[in-house]
C-alpha cells in the first residue's frame, strides 16, 4: 500500500525553515520514469560490462534464457574484483560513489541500475571479492518499490540454483548481475508465451548483441591493442569476435602522424589531447566479398565518426553535423576519434555514454583538418584515381562485376573444341548451335571475362570468345583489341576507373549479345557489324592525339 503522507511530504518542526525546502522525489514515479533514459538492449548490456571491465574482470559471461512459460531472464557474470556487502549496497544505490579511478568506464553511478531497469523489473547483484567469502545479494524490484512508495531494495536467500550459475559464469569470485521480469527484452508479446517464434526473436537478439559488443569494445577484445585492458566476453556459450571498424589490414589512414594530436583546452585553462585519425576503406571492387561483408562492412550508416572514450565505443556512424551522413559517396571514410575522461566535460558525455557534443570551435578545426580526407575518400568512392598510360588500363573491376552478377543474359556452353576455334552452345537461336568462336582455358580470374589483347588481326575493337579459369564450364568473355584507335586514344587517357569499367561492360554486353542471338548464318551478319563500327572508330579518331606521357599527362589532367 502507498503511504498517505509520504515521508517527502512530512514536514519538520525543528524550526528551521531550511527543511520545508526539502522536496524528495517520489520514489514509484521516478524508478519507473528511469526506464525510459533512451537505453535499447545493447546499450544496456554494455553499461553492464562497462562496470565489470572497471572491475578488472578478464572474463565477462553472458546469458539470455527464454523460460518455456514465456519468463525472460538475462545474466552477467565475471571474474572481476567482486564486492562485499557495503559495496553491493553503494553499486545498486541511484548515484552511487565516484569511482577512485577516474578513468574507468563507470561514470555517473546511475549506468547499472538506468541500464538493468530499462529492460527488466527486477534486478539484482550476488557478488563476492575472495573464493572463501560468503555471497552477498541484494536487488532492485521496481514492483515492490512501487508497493512500498520507498526506495527500498530487496533482500533473498540465494538458492542453489543462484549459487551453481555464479560458479559457471563467474568462477571462485566475481559479480553476476541478474535481470529478470524482463518486460523490454522484446518488443512484442508473442501469442505462444515461450513458442518457436518468441525463441527466434530471441535468439535475433542474441546474435546482433554480439554484433554489438564486437565493436563497441573492439579495442579490448583485440589482444593487439596493448593500451587496454584484453577483455573475453561470451553471449550464450559463444566467444565475441572484435570488430575493427577501420579494416587497418586493407585501409589507409590518410592523415599525417604530426596532425592527429587535437589539444583541446578546457575551462580551467589546461590542455588535453584527443586523438584522431582518418581511414579510408578499400572500394568494394578491390575486395573479395566475403572480406566486405565479415570486416569492411561498407555502408551508407558505417560511414563517418567512431567515437572512444578510454577505448569503449560511444557513438558510431554519421558526422556530427560536420557533413551529411547519408550520400553514398563518402561511404569509405571512417574517422576514429578518442579521448580519456579527463575530456568528458567538454563533450557532454550523457548517461549511457553513447553520444558526445562538440563544442563549435572543435567543429570548425575538425572540418578543415579532415576536409582533404573527406574529399579523397569521395574520389576513390567515385574510382577517379588516376589511370596511369604507361602502366597500361586495368580491367579487374569490369571482371569482378561480370563474374559477381548472376542472371546474365548469356548463351550456355554445352561443349568447346579449342584448337578449332569452335563451340556448341544453347541460345535465343535454338539448342546445339555451332559457332566460330576463340575459346581459352585456364584463365587468368582478374582477366576471366575481359581482356586487352595484341592478337586481333582483324581490325576489330573488340571479337567475343570462350573463357574458363578451368578447362570446363566456359562463359562469355570479351577481347579488347590495344591497337585499335578507340583503346590507344580513349581507354588510354581515362581517369576514372569507373570509366573504364563502364567501356568494358558495355563492349561484354555487346560480345554476349552476339553469341546469345547467333548461328552459322547470323555469325557472318555480326562480324559486318563489329567491323564497321571498329572502322567508323578508326575514322572518327584518326584526328585525336596519342595521349600525352609523364608531366604533360600530368599537366593536362582534368583539376576534378
Amino acid at each position: 500500500m502507498h503511504e498517505s503522507n509520504p515521508p517527502s511530504l512530512q514536514h519538520e518542526t525543528s524550526g528551521d525553515s531550511k527543511v520545508d525546502l526539502l522536496n524528495m522525489p517520489d520514489p514509484s514515479r521516478l524508478i519507473h520514469g528511469l526506464r525510459d533514459t533512451g537505453y535499447d538492449l545493447y546499450t544496456a548490456c554494455a553499461d553492464v560490462i562497462d562496470n565489470s571491465i572497471a572491475a578488472n574482470a578478464k572474463e565477462v559471461n553472458i546469458r539470455i534464457e527464454l523460460a518455456p512459460d514465456g519468463r525472460k531472464f538475462v545474466f552477467f557474470g565475471d571474474n572481476g574484483d567482486g564486492m562485499d556487502k557495503d559495496g553491493l549496497q553503494n553499486a545498486l544505490r541511484y548515484g552511487a560513489d565516484q569511482r577512485q579511478i577516474l578513468k574507468s568506464l563507470g561514470k555517473f553511478g546511475l549506468g547499472l541500475k538506468t541500464a538493468s531497469s530499462s529492460v527488466c523489473l527486477k534486478f539484482g547483484i550476488i557478488s563476492r571479492m575472495t573464493p572463501d567469502a560468503p555471497l552477498a545479494k541484494l536487488a532492485w524490484d521496481l514492483e515492490h518499490v512501487e508497493a512500498v512508495n520507498r526506495w527500498e531494495m530487496v533482500k533473498e536467500p540465494i538458492t542453489a540454483d543462484e549459487e551453481e550459475l555464479f560458479e559457471e559464469l563467474c568462477g571462485e569470485k566475481g559479480t553476476l548481475v541478474v535481470w529478470e521480469k524482463c518486460d523490454r527484452l522484446l518488443s512484442k508479446g508473442y501469442e505462444v508465451p515461450g513458442g518457436t517464434k518468441e525463441q527466434q526473436a530471441v535468439n535475433y537478439r542474441i546474435k546482433k548483441l554480439k554484433e554489438h559488443c564486437a565493436l563497441i569494445f573492439h579495442k579490448y577484445l583485440n589482444p593487439s591493442e596493448t593500451a587496454f585492458s584484453d577483455v573475453r566476453i561470451t553471449v550464450n556459450g559463444e566467444e565475441v569476435e572484435y570488430w575493427n571498424p577501420f579494416y587497418p589490414e586493407k585501409s589507409e589512414q590518410v592523415l599525417p602522424e604530426a596532425q592527429t594530436n587535437v589539444p583541446i583546452q578546457l575551462e580551467d585553462g589546461t590542455v588535453q589531447t584527443a586523438k584522431v585519425k582518418a581511414w579510408i576503406l578499400p572500394h568494394s571492387k578491390d575486395m573479395t566479398e566475403e572480406e566486405n561483408r565479415k570486416y569492411a562492412k561498407i555502408s551508407n550508416r558505417g560511414q563517418g565518426f567512431y567515437i572512444h572514450r578510454e577505448g569503449r565505443v560511444i557513438h558510431y556512424g554519421g558526422y556530427l553535423g560536420l557533413w551529411r551522413s547519408d550520400d553514398p559517396h563518402w561511404s569509405l571514410f571512417r574517422i576514429e576519434f578518442d579521448f580519456g575522461a579527463e575530456l568528458d566535460e567538454a563533450f557532454a558525455v550523457d548517461v549511457k555514454k553513447s553520444r558526445i557534443l562538440l563544442d563549435p570551435g572543435l567543429e570548425d578545426g575538425l572540418k578543415k583538418l579532415l576536409a582533404g580526407a573527406y574529399r579523397e575518400a569521395d574520389l576513390r568512392y567515385r574510382r577517379k584515381q588516376k589511370v596511369a598510360v604507361t602502366g597500361g588500363v586495368s580491367h579487374k573491376d569490369a571482371n569482378k562485376t561480370i563474374g559477381e552478377t548472376g542472371n546474365k543474359k548469356t548463351s550456355s556452353v554445352e561443349g568447346v573444341d579449342s584448337d578449332a576455334g569452335e563451340a556448341t552452345v544453347t541460345n535465343n537461336r535454338g539448342h546445339s548451335v555451332k559457332i566460330v568462336t576463340p575459346v581459352q582455358s585456364n584463365v587468368d580470374p582478374a582477366q576471366l571475362y575481359v581482356q586487352a589483347v595484341e592478337d586481333i588481326t582483324t581490325g576489330y575493337l573488340w571479337e567475343p570468345h570462350l573463357t574458363s579459369a578451368t578447362s570446363v564450364n566456359h562463359a562469355t568473355g570479351v577481347r579488347l583489341n590495344k591497337n585499335h584507335d578507340f583503346y590507344t586514344k580513349i581507354y588510354s587517357q581515362a581517369r576514372s576507373g569507373v570509366s573504364v569499367e563502364g567501356m568494358d561492360l558495355l563492349l561484354w554486353a555487346l560480345a554476349a549479345a552476339e553469341q546469345n542471338n547467333t548461328d552459322s548464318e547470323l555469325q557472318p551478319i555480326w562480324e559486318d557489324i563489329r567491323e564497321e563500327v571498329s572502322s567508323n572508330l578508326r575514322k572518327l579518331l584518326r584526328l585525336t592525339p596519342l595521349p600525352q606521357s609523364g608531366a604533360d599527362a600530368d599537366d593536362s589532367e582534368d583539376s576534378e
